[in-house]
C-alpha cells in the first residue's frame, strides 16, 4: 500500500473541530486514503456515498433531527463524493453547526458544485486538502528511487493513476482508456450545462495536441466547429472536474509580453495519452518534449500541494517568440524554470526577461536535474 504525503498532513488537523475536505480526480485514492485515517482512529463511523442513489434519496432535504438520528453515536462520519448530493453544503452545516464532536470528512472528485457549496457554508469550519494521482516522491518512497527513476519514460507514457502503477502496458492502455472516459462523462455529463458530448471529446483531442503551446480559444473553436466561448465554457468545466489545468501568461507591461495567454495541461500523462490513443515509446514520438513538459508541471503541483508552497505560476513569452516554460512568484521573487528532456547545450534565457525582471533565478531541469523541482529531498 503505497503511503500518501497527504496522509500524515490530513493527521495533523485532526481533533482541532475542522471538516476536512479532501477533493481531487476520481479514481486517484481519495476513498482508499479516508478509509485508511480512520480505521487508525478506531471510532465508531458512519460512510456515506453521493454514488449511492439510496443514500442520495435519504440525504437530500434532509433536516436537522432526522440527521441526528442518522448520525446516533457514531463519532466519525465521512460523505464520500458529496458533490453528488443536493444541496451538500446546507447538509455539511448542519454537521458542522451543531454536531461539534463529530470529526466530519468530506471528498469530492469534481469542484463542479462542491467548492461553491463548501466556500460559503463551512467558511471557517474546513480545511481543505488536494489528492492527485501518485507522485514520483510517493513511488520512490514505496520502491526506491533508482527503481522509480529508470520507470521515467514509462511514467511519461501510461501516468500515475493507483490502477496504473503495477500494470504492465496492454492492461494499463485499457485501464486508461476507460478512466478516461469517465473522467470526461461521469460528473460533466450529468450537468445541463454539457449540450454536446460528442463536441466535448473533440475538444479534449485538441487541447491534449496542444500541450506545451499557448492556446487560442477562437483557433480551437475554428478547428473543432464550435463556438469560441463554448470552447472557454467546457475547458473551464473540465479544469473544475480535474481533467485538465490551465496556466497563464505573466504580464506587468513589459515590452511585448503576451497579454491575455495561457497553456493547458492535464494532470495526469496516461490520460492524455488515453485521450490521443496513443501510447507509442518516446522514441517514435514527436511529441516527447511536450509529455515531459506536462509530466514535470503535474509533478511540481503536487509537491506543491503537499508541501504547502503557495505561489503564483506562470509562463512568459513574448510577441516576438522569446519564451519561459515555467515561472513561479514565491516570497517577492519570480523563479524561472526551461524544461529540456534532453539538453546537450546550455540554455540562455531571454536577455529581454533578465532586463525586466532583474533579480529573478533561473534554472534548467532536464532528466538529470529534475529530482528537486518534483520534490525529491
Amino acid at each position: 500500500m503505497v503511503l500518501r504525503t497527504q496522509h500524515q498532513n490530513i493527521m495533523e488537523w485532526l481533533g482541532k473541530g475542522k471538516a476536512i475536505i479532501l477533493i481531487g480526480p476520481r479514481q486517484v485514492g481519495k476513498t482508499t486514503l479516508v478509509r485508511q485515517i480512520t480505521q487508525r482512529l478506531d471510532r465508531k463511523t458512519l460512510w456515506l456515498t453521493g454514488d449511492d442513489p439510496e443514500t442520495r434519496s435519504i440525504l437530500n432535504n434532509i433536516s436537522l433531527a432526522r440527521l441526528q438520528a442518522l448520525i446516533g453515536q457514531n463519532e466519525v462520519v465521512v460523505v464520500d463524493e458529496a458533490q453528488r448530493f443536493t444541496n451538500a453544503g446546507l447538509m455539511l452545516k448542519l454537521m458542522t453547526d451543531h454536531l461539534p464532536q463529530v470529526q466530519l470528512f468530506v471528498t469530492g472528485s469534481s469542484s463542479l458544485d462542491l467548492a461553491a457549496q463548501t466556500k460559503e457554508s463551512l467558511t471557517g469550519r474546513k480545511i481543505e486538502f488536494h489528492l492527485y494521482p501518485f507522485s514520483f516522491v510517493e513511488m520512490c518512497a514505496e520502491h526506491g528511487y533508482l527503481t522509480e527513476r529508470s520507470l521515467l519514460e514509462h511514467r511519461m507514457l501510461y501516468g500515475y493513476y493507483p490502477e496504473v502503477v503495477q500494470k504492465d502496458p496492454p492492461q494499463a492502455q485499457k485501464i486508461l482508456n476507460d478512466l478516461s472516459d469517465g473522467l470526461m462523462y461521469k460528473d460533466l455529463l450529468s450537468l445541463d450545462q454539457i449540450k454536446k458530448p460528442s463536441l466535448l471529446v473533440k475538444l479534449l483531442q485538441a487541447l491534449a495536441l496542444q500541450v506545451g503551446n499557448e492556446v487560442r480559444y477562437l483557433e480551437v473553436a475554428q478547428t473543432i466547429g464550435a463556438d469560441p466561448l463554448t470552447v472557454e465554457r467546457y475547458t473551464d468545466l473540465l479544469e473544475q472536474s480535474f481533467v485538465l489545468f490551465r496556466l497563464p501568461s505573466l504580464s506587468r507591461n513589459a515590452r511585448n509580453e503576451i497579454k491575455k495567454g495561457r497553456k493547458i495541461y492535464f494532470y495526469d500523462n496516461g490520460i492524455r495519452n488515453a485521450i490521443l490513443k496513443n501510447f507509442s515509446p518516446l522514441a517514435l514520438r514527436n511529441d516527447t518534449g511536450a509529455l515531459w513538459e506536462n509530466f514535470l508541471l503535474a509533478e511540481r503541483m503536487k509537491r506543491n500541494a503537499y508541501s504547502d508552497y503557495f505561489c503564483n505560476a506562470y509562463f512568459w513569452r513574448t510577441t516576438t517568440q522569446q519564451e519561459i516554460d515555467y515561472l513561479e512568484d514565491a516570497g517577492g521573487r519570480l523563479h524561472a524554470f526551461e524544461f529540456k528532456w534532453q539538453a546537450k547545450k546550455p540554455v540562455r534565457f531571454p536577455s529581454a526577461f533578465l532586463e525586466n525582471y532583474p533579480g529573478s533565478s533561473t534554472t534548467l531541469i532536464n532528466q538529470e536535474s529534475f529530482d528537486a523541482f518534483v520534490g525529491v529531498q
